[in-house]
């Protein structure tokens, strides 16, 4: 059992996950996960690309979204900042019991996943609504 859920990466939404992987990449010397480089010929529709640092850290996430999303205006709040934060569990034992503590804690399920066993998730909302994810992962 652990004490608290981890901090996996940041998972950034986009329009083009190979763009905005390649900026953080070429600006933090990151590198892609296996099987999440880019490919050596043809067509690069990827939805999910994961970046890690040299000791095989998880830093960054990019996940493709099919919508326009409006720049943020920050520091004005017209347009607020857009992203989600994963945190890592052990186990779907554990993936429970920190469910079960978020939502004690004012959090809302929007997605849940836990039945999946390639990769059980849940996907909550923060008291103010912000998307956040727990999943099983190494």
């Amino acid at each position: 059992m652990t004490d608290f859920p981890r901090l996996m990466h940041t998972a950034l939404d986009t329009t083009d996950a190979r763009g905005l992987a390649e900026f953080y990449r070429v600006l933090l010397g990151l590198h892609y996960r296996s099987g999440h480089e880019p490919p050596a010929d043809g067509p690069d529709d990827a939805d999910w690309l994961v970046l890690l640092d040299a000791d095989g850290v998880r830093r960054l996430a990019f996940q493709r979204v099919d919508v326009a999303l409006p720049r943020s205006t920050w520091p004005s709040h017209e347009v607020p900042m857009q992203l989600h934060i994963d945190y890592a569990v052990p186990s779907v034992a554990e993936l429970d019991r920190h469910r079960e503590r978020a939502l004690a804690l004012g959090a809302e399920v929007l997605l849940d996943r836990t039945d999946d066993e390639s990769e059980p998730l849940v996907v909550l909302a923060d008291p103010a609504g912000h998307p956040f994810c727990l999943l099983v992962a190494p």
